[in-house]
């Protein structure tokens, strides 16, 4: 008995085993599919090496060296300075002041784009019942219009003896000087940026709203629940990752905030509306290359930073 199965197994070991037929035409499928892949990524990629990638490379590495204009035709004739660039611009009042300001517009105009896009999302998903279209339409036509003409308009509004002043002078209300002082200069920028950005926060909450099955509404309704202990108990949590994309967009868009300011006031009156975005544009006009890349690459990790934070606070919970 023994040795009739070792001689089968003998003879067994010595067939060659056969692959079931296709495995051979499967990977090769696969092996196409990948190349396909790979192949439709490849443009993307390309721009990304391009215009991304290997500028945030050179980017750090002109930032710890002196590079100015005179430079650019020869950069490789540059003395490398570490970290010292750095530490010079982090001391800078200028630089200080453009930081703070960009975080005073990140805490104003991120919760009211929020606020505003969130309570239009919720008259256009059930409150309006005509023209929801055109209301919708409305609502985002502020994000699709060109902002040069959008400055000079507003530019025209909020002068001393614009349409704005005329009317709240009307009205027996004083009538500020919008862009020359400091305090209602940012409050102008502020509204601009508000008033350019609600509509795409509309446009996602709204997608988020629609994601939610009505059987749950309808159920909650069932049970007692009124409409503002719909939205909080219902409406919120199930709208978390839309709200944790909507905050990220937000405030990664305020964060570089620079043609609302840089349109409107140039950064003024007194430095008060200029942002980090603006005060690297300046360095880089003055040929301060080093400098402007400096702040380039601390404005990038504090977008960072900021987004790695919000991810961990907002992301959902399982």
């Amino acid at each position: 008995m023994s040795s009739t199965t070792s001689t089968r197994v003998m003879v067994t070991a010595g067939v060659p085993s056969r692959r079931p037929r296709g495995a051979g035409r499967a990977h090769g499928g696969t092996r196409a599919e990948a190349r396909t892949a790979w192949l439709f990524l490849l443009p993307f990629l390309l721009l990304f090496l391009v215009f991304t990638a290997v500028p945030a490379v050179l980017a750090v590495t002109a930032s710890m060296t002196d590079m100015t204009a005179r430079d650019i035709r020869d950069p490789l004739n540059v003395n490398f300075t570490g970290f010292e660039g750095f530490v010079k611009i982090l001391g800078n009042s200028a630089f200080q002041q453009a930081f703070l300001n960009t975080l005073l517009f990140v805490v104003l105009c991120v919760p009211l784009s929020m606020g505003l896009g969130f309570a239009l999302a919720l008259l256009l998903n059930k409150g309006i019942r005509r023209l929801k279209t055109f209301f919708r339409a409305a609502v985002y036509v502020p994000v699709i219009t060109n902002i040069v003409a959008v400055a000079v308009i507003w530019q025209y509004a909020f002068s001393i003896t614009g349409p704005v002043n005329t009317t709240l002078t009307d009205l027996g209300i004083p009538a500020p000087n919008w862009l020359g002082e400091p305090e209602w200069a940012v409050t102008t920028v502020v509204l601009l940026g508000v008033w350019r950005t609600t509509g795409t926060c509309m446009i996602l909450f709204l997608a988020g709203l629609q994601a939610i099955p009505e059987e749950i509404y309808e159920a909650a309704a069932t049970d007692g629940a009124g409409a503002w202990r719909r939205i909080w108990s219902i409406t919120l949590p199930l709208l978390r990752p839309t709200t944790l994309l909507v905050t990220v967009l937000m405030t990664v868009m305020f964060l570089n905030i620079f043609e609302e300011p840089y349109l409107l006031t140039k950064g003024g009156p007194l430095n008060s509306t200029k942002s980090m975005a603006l005060w690297v544009y300046e360095q880089f006009g003055f040929g301060n290359v080093s400098a402007s890349m400096v702040g380039s690459v601390l404005l990038l990790l504090l977008v960072g930073i900021v987004a790695i934070v919000q991810f961990r606070l907002l992301r959902p919970k399982h």
